[in-house]
C-alpha cells in the first residue's frame, strides 16, 4: 500500500515548495505501463498551478534518480474529498470519519469494509461497521479512503 523508497525520494522536494506529500498510487496500465499518481495537499487547498509546479519539480527528481525502471505516466492530484489515506498517521488524523478500507487479504470472509474510524491501536485501525468493531491490521490494508461528506449547500 505504501512505497516508502518512493514517498522518501520525492517528500522532500514536495515539502520544500510548501505542500504535503500526501502519498503515492503506482497503478498498472498494462501495455502503456505505470501511471504513478503522487497526491499533494496545502491547507488553503490545492489548484491546477500547484500541481503543475510540482510536477515539473518531481519530474526532474524522477529523471535524475530514475527509480522506475519501466515506462510511467506521472500525475499530480489533491487528495480531494474522498482522501486516500496511506500512513497510520493519517487514519489518527480522521477518526470520527466514516471509511472505506479494502485489505490485500480477507479477513474472514470479507476484504471491504466500509465504516466509523474509531482510532488507531498497536498497527491496527479500529472501524466500526454496522455495529460491529473490527480490528483491521494496518498491514494489511490495500486501499482506504474518506467517504466524502454531504456537504448542506443551504447552509452557504
Amino acid at each position: 500500500m505504501f512505497d516508502t523508497k518512493l514517498q522518501s525520494l520525492l517528500e522532500p522536494t514536495v515539502t520544500a515548495l510548501g505542500y504535503e506529500l500526501v502519498g503515492i498510487d503506482r497503478l498498472s496500465q498494462g501495455l502503456r505501463g505505470i501511471l504513478l499518481r503522487v497526491y499533494i495537499d496545502s491547507p488553503t487547498g490545492i489548484t491546477l498551478d500547484d500541481c503543475e509546479r510540482v510536477s515539473r519539480q518531481v519530474s526532474g527528481v524522477l529523471d535524475v534518480e530514475d527509480p522506475i525502471k519501466s515506462h510511467y505516466t506521472l500525475e499530480i492530484s489533491s487528495p480531494g474529498l474522498d482522501r486516500p489515506l496511506f500512513m497510520l498517521e493519517q487514519f489518527s488524523r480522521f477518526i470520527g470519519r466514516q471509511v472505506n478500507i479494502r485489505l490485500n487479504k480477507p479477513l474472514g470472509t470479507r476484504r471491504n469494509f466500509a465504516g466509523l474510524l474509531q482510532g488507531v491501536q498497536d498497527q491496527h485501525i479500529l472501524l466500526v461497521v454496522e455495529g460491529t468493531e473490527y480490528s483491521l491490521p494496518y498491514e494489511q490494508i490495500d486501499k482506504a479512503r474518506l467517504v466524502p461528506e454531504e456537504l448542506d449547500f443551504a447552509k452557504h
